[in-house]
C-alpha cells in the first residue's frame, strides 16, 4: 500500500511528464485539462496528508512549488 507522502510524488512527477509532453503542448485545450487535473489531483492528496505537515513542506505545497515539494519528498 502507497503511503499519502508516496502518492504525492507521483502525481508530482505526473505534473512534470505533462509539462514537458511536446505532443500534449500542441493541442493547447487537451494541455491545459491534462494539466488542470493533475493539479486538483495534487491539491487533494496534499490536502490528505497526516498532519501536522513538515512546515517548509506545507509551504512549498501552499505556493504550488511542486518542484520543490517533489525534491523535499525525494529526500525523504
Amino acid at each position: 500500500m502507497k503511503t499519502p507522502a508516496l502518492e504525492l510524488a507521483e502525481a508530482l512527477r505526473e505534473r512534470l511528464a505533462v509539462i514537458g509532453d511536446e505532443v500534449s503542448r500542441g493541442n493547447a485545450s487537451l494541455h491545459m485539462a491534462r494539466l488542470r487535473l493533475v493539479s486538483e489531483r495534487i491539491e487533494a492528496l496534499a490536502a490528505g496528508l497526516p498532519r501536522p505537515l513538515d512546515p517548509q513542506l506545507e509551504h512549498f505545497l501552499a505556493r504550488r512549488s511542486y518542484d520543490k515539494a517533489l525534491a523535499m519528498l525525494e529526500e525523504s
